[in-house]
């Protein structure tokens, strides 16, 4: 299992980075999308990224152009590469402005989440 969760901020050279080391189709969809949408869809991206190579287990050593996963906001959560069928990807809503994901191994899993509050 893999968990990543980064605050979605504009001032972040996201268009540099993803020609760095998203993949083809992630820059195009990235591209695609309105300037309004350009954070979100650049954060959803690397923490789909960052989670699935930690599931991995191998970190960097998984070049992050080998896979692709989808980014748009709204849209569905797809992870596609060579073993990709094994592994599930969730995305996470931890707070504002805030987004992450869950890449663990298998389809038969289902996630829960809780919202823990303080006691007074």
């Amino acid at each position: 299992m893999g968990v990543d969760v980064e605050f979605v901020r504009a001032d972040v050279a996201a268009e540099e980075i993803a020609e760095r080391y998203f993949s083809a189709r992630e820059i195009a969809e990235l591209r695609a999308l309105p300037q309004a949408m350009l954070a979100e869809g650049f954060f959803l991206c690397w923490t789909r990224k960052e989670a699935y190579i930690k599931a991995r287990g191998e970190g960097l050593q998984i070049p992050l152009d080998s896979f692709h996963v989808s980014l748009t906001p709204g849209g569905p959560e797809l992870l596609e590469g060579p073993d990709s069928s094994q592994w599930d990807v969730h995305s996470l809503s931890p707070g504002p402005r805030y987004v992450g994901a869950l890449v663990a191994e298998g389809s038969d899993w289902q996630l829960s989440c809780w919202d823990w509050k303080p006691l007074k």
